[in-house]
């Protein structure tokens, strides 16, 4: 079999391609379910362990941190030693990760848990685009791809849904669980189904660059979820300062490498940079707006867990519909049209969440709002993944891949943790307002007042102890956390319009698209042979 480093050329696609695709989508569906499941669980996991909202925050993010800090050097290291090991590896091990988030005694273990998954999607979702890439090529690769990027938003959107029906009965840990048995059925088709050792590199990995990109993106992302925390500014500062000398590091080290982790070259080509940093911004935009309207729904509206993950549902049918339509508009109009249709429809979702979602909102409120995020995914997936890889030589189809994937990990994490700090900060100032005015607010013990600021849980904690005064402290809780959403979607929809507009202005049209994705082509092939 015969692979492309472009579109260009035959059509090729591996023997028994819907079930080697089959066994790919599974594996990322595994790491996206996982990605997902916990927003679902965050106010009961809140409530059990009397957490406060940037700890709630952490939990949510730990796994896209894992996942972000490890996911360019276990990506090169699958393209060195074997992406079908790391793919089977990484999908073994996520089965502990699960079990141990299922059964953490408290929120110190959970989040380590959630690391530790995270670590293990590092190792084999990467290898799930790479695989894509080198084993098809053509108009195959793109519908391929369109298929994996589809499905993995559904799966990420449905996780609510099936976790808030498991959460009906059982308990929040229960959630962590429901990703073992597609674990199990996706290690028996990856070892049975996928081929090895396919376009895979000789080079020696740059583990010091691996090091410091992990160091970098680790230290920044928790730098973002402690900003808003008032005695923790020298964390924040000494985190900031170790991600900066960090990011320097690994630039000085790419440069320099004989053989760099990641090849500052190729990231350079006008369509892998623009794609990279504009998915960036709609892959976190999708799971920060999911973060933060699962916990409005449970906490605001008073949706039962099920009724939370049922209401998702728009998105992932959305995307489901609009994922193969999408990559019809690539081959007929090009990437930049179809990404534009997305970043258009993500910002009437975010301006519809902003302008109409409050404590009364009817169910259409919601629903329109997650049609727009589920059609903005659903155009925008495609275009990105294909640029990506389509931009790079095979032998760098690791680094395409771990940055596609790092759009969605690392966009994740900085949107999850910018848009959580500003929701802890929002509800907080909102909180201290709501006490200040309180008739009896002499009466308010220093405890009691930090208890309420901390997160929605710790007033709903308070306001079991003092039943004679529940539905006060409820009402300003709920009028606290709308204030901390609207925070979050308003620096959210500035950041969809930056997106668009680095869009706009910089991603070639159609025509110069070709061109350059032809001279890449050449280039690439220039210095192969």
């Amino acid at each position: 079999m015969t692979t492309n480093t472009s579109d260009a050329g035959a059509s090729t696609s591996p023997p028994r391609a819907k079930l080697v695709l089959l066994a790919l989508v599974l594996v990322a569906g595994v790491a996206n379910l996982n990605l997902a499941v916990v927003g679902v669980a965050l106010p009961e996991i809140g409530e059990a362990f009397n957490a406060s909202q940037t700890s709630l925050n952490m939990i949510a993010v730990g796994y896209s941190l894992g996942l972000a800090a490890s996911v360019l050097y276990l990506g090169a290291i699958g393209d060195r030693h074997g992406r079908k090991m790391m793919l089977v590896l990484g999908i073994s091990l996520a089965i502990p990760a699960s079990m141990l988030a299922a059964w953490a005694p408290n929120q110190n273990v959970l989040f380590a848990a959630r690391v530790f998954g995270g670590v293990a999607a590092g190792m084999a979702f990467p290898t799930t685009l790479s695989l894509i890439t080198a084993l098809w090529s053509g108009s195959p690769r793109i519908k391929s791809i369109a298929v994996w990027s589809a499905v993995g938003v559904a799966v990420s959107t449905l996780g609510p849904l099936v976790g808030g029906a498991i959460l009906e009965f059982y308990w929040w840990g229960s959630i962590f669980l429901i990703t073992i048995p597609l674990a199990v059925v996706a290690i028996f088709l990856s070892v049975r189904l996928v081929p090895s050792h396919v376009n895979e590199s000789t080079d020696p990995i740059d583990n010091i660059g691996g090091f410091l990109s992990a160091v970098t993106i680790g230290a920044l992302i928790v730098a973002i979820n402690f900003v808003a925390v008032p005695d923790r500014k020298l964390l924040v500062l000494c985190l900031a300062a170790i991600a900066m000398a960090g990011g320097i590091g690994f630039v000085f080290r790419q440069r320099r490498a004989e053989f760099p982790l990641y090849d500052l070259q190729v990231a350079a080509r006008r369509i892998f940079w623009v794609t990279a940093s504009a998915g960036v911004i709609v892959f976190g935009a999708l799971m920060a707006a999911a973060f933060i309207g699962q916990q409005f729904l449970q906490n605001v509206l008073g949706y039962s867990t099920f009724q939370a993950g049922a209401s998702v549902l728009p998105i992932a049918v959305l995307v489901l519909l609009v994922a193969p339509r999408s990559a019809t508009f690539v081959e007929a109009r090009g990437a930049r049209f179809t990404m534009l249709i997305g970043y258009f429809a993500f910002l009437c979702g975010f301006l519809t969440m902003l302008l109409l979602w409050s404590e009364d909102s009817p169910y259409w409120h919601v629903g329109i709002a997650y049609a727009f995020i589920g059609i903005g995914a659903g155009f925008c997936g495609t275009p990105m993944s294909r640029s990506l890889t389509a931009a790079a030589p095979v032998k760098r189809v690791g680094m395409a891949s771990g940055t596609a994937d790092l759009q969605r990990d690392l966009g994740a994490a900085i949107m999850q943790s910018a848009m959580g700090a500003l929701l802890t900060a929002g509800y907080a100032a909102a909180m201290a307002v709501s006490i200040a005015g309180a008739p009896n607010a002499d009466q308010i013990t220093e405890t009691t007042q930090s208890q309420l600021q901390m997160s929605f849980a710790g007033a709903a904690n308070v306001a079991k102890e003092y039943p004679q005064y529940a539905d006060a402290i409820t009402t300003a809780a709920k009028e606290a956390f709308i204030q901390g959403s609207n925070w979050a979607y308003a620096v959210g929809t500035l950041l969809v319009l930056v997106g668009m507009a680095l869009v706009f202005f910089f991603f070639p049209k159609r025509a110069a698209e070709e061109k350059l994705l032809a001279d890449y082509h050449d280039a690439d092939t220039a210095i192969e042979t």
